[in-house]
């Protein structure tokens, strides 16, 4: 349990940390309402990429088939497959545990579930080294969208934001070079958007409108996508102002204000 002079460093709310508590707080929002759109957006990403509903059951049964795979993995560190089959499992345990605690008052990534995916990303790596130009489009999605949801929900600095949200970009790259399509490149478009590269996102929604059936969908997936262009725009306004008022506050770099911790130098920031 963390001491009372340990809280007041997270929570303390007078002078400057006040406001850049305000500061990380309207951050994390924005992001909380891009990853919205990932589900409910106007082509419904969500379904287009297979979201689904998990169980405190299915986290058991997945813990205990990860724990296979590993011994397995044990004895082939490099098998492709394994490390694919382990990155799945793990990401789909992790999920599962995410569930319940999205619906609690402050929704973060549980100790259980951050242990999961820190082992479901080293995974991801080991296999991108093995696969070459070859790698898995649907594991990468699976990738992308869980290193979105630490950017959001598991990062305990502004730095670690900002580099999960990299890299859900660059694995959702994966998945545009494999299956180009209007949900994959919307995807990437806000990914690309958040991650500070709009040239890329702006190519990234032409591509979508391009995949879209008609002018008139076309259209409309374009005008869409662009309050969350203009939502990143305003997340890199804050994150330079977040920082800056953490410098002028004697902190170099800035904590989570909801308390997170064991997420910085834990790896899940890529490689």
């Amino acid at each position: 349990m963390a001491s009372s002079g340990e809280r007041r460093l997270v929570f303390d709310t007078r002078g400057r940390r006040k406001h850049v508590i305000r500061v990380v707080y309207a951050i994390l929002a924005l992001l909380m309402g891009a990853s919205l759109f990932l589900v409910v957006g106007p082509v419904n990403i969500g379904a287009l990429i297979g979201n689904s509903t998990s169980t405190s059951s299915a986290a058991t049964a997945l813990a205990e088939q990860a724990e296979r795979i590993e011994r397995r993995l044990a004895k082939n560190p490099k098998d492709e497959q394994l490390l694919v089959a382990l990155t799945r499992a793990r990401i789909g345990a992790g999920n599962a545990q995410l569930e319940g605690a999205l619906e609690s008052e402050t929704p973060v990534v549980p100790t259980g579930a951050r242990e999961d995916y820190e082992v479901a990303l080293g995974a991801w790596h080991r296999y991108l080294k093995q696969a070459g130009k070859e790698p898995s489009p649907s594991a990468a999605q699976l990738v992308a969208v869980t290193y979105f949801t630490l950017a959001e929900k598991g990062s305990a600095s502004l730095e670690e934001i900002q580099t999960n949200v990299s890299t859900a970009a660059a694995a959702q790259r994966i998945v545009v070079e494999k299956q180009p399509s209007v949900g994959s490149f919307s995807q990437l478009a806000i990914y690309s958007y958040f991650a500070g590269d709009f040239v890329a996102g702006d190519k990234a929604a032409k591509e979508a409108a391009a995949e879209a059936g008609t002018k008139t969908e076309a259209k409309g997936i374009e005008e869409q996508l662009a309050p969350y262009r203009k939502r990143a725009k305003q997340f890199h306004k804050s994150v330079v102002a977040a920082e800056k008022q953490a410098k002028e506050a004697g902190r170099e770099q800035l904590q989570n204000p909801l308390g997170l911790g064991g997420a910085a130098g834990s790896g899940l920031g890529g490689e």
